[in-house]
């Protein structure tokens, strides 16, 4: 993709600060982090989403996650948020499959995780409807 951002990076053709690499993954630091060491992981092939990379690379994208998630918790983040966002509406503004490794550090006050403005099922039928669903559309 010639005009990927993300894709430009894997080439060389955009400075990047990298942290992790091999044949199928690169790790490099955002830059604009919501802490320093914020780190994204993503697949050097070329694939929009979630919904498109094969589950053979995803796999190995994940993997390097985890080893970048440990590397950070292991330089003393108090934790992660390991974020991937998925079209427009959920936050998507790169579209090329890639991974936020987040440090967070106690009393932090970064929004990722807010429970405030989360909605809640009527009810137990309701839930158990959204379930329904769910595992209809998985087989």
């Amino acid at each position: 993709m010639d005009s990927c951002v993300f894709c430009k990076i894997i080439k060389g053709e955009l400075k990047s600060q990298k942290v992790y690499e091999d044949d199928y993954v690169l790790a490099f630091l955002d830059i604009n982090p919501i802490h320093k060491g914020h780190t994204l992981v993503v697949s050097k092939k070329h694939y929009d989403n979630i919904y498109d990379i094969p589950d053979d690379e995803l796999k190995k994208v994940i993997v390097v996650v985890k080893k970048v998630a440990i590397a950070i918790k292991k330089m003393g983040a108090d934790g992660v948020n390991v974020v991937q966002n998925n079209d427009e509406a959920a936050g998507q503004r790169v579209f090329h499959i890639h991974f936020h490794v987040v440090p967070r550090y106690k009393g932090d006050r970064i929004k990722i995780d807010t429970i405030e403005d989360r909605t809640r099922y009527k009810d137990e039928n309701e839930m158990r409807e959204y379930a329904d669903k769910i595992r209809r559309f998985l087989s």
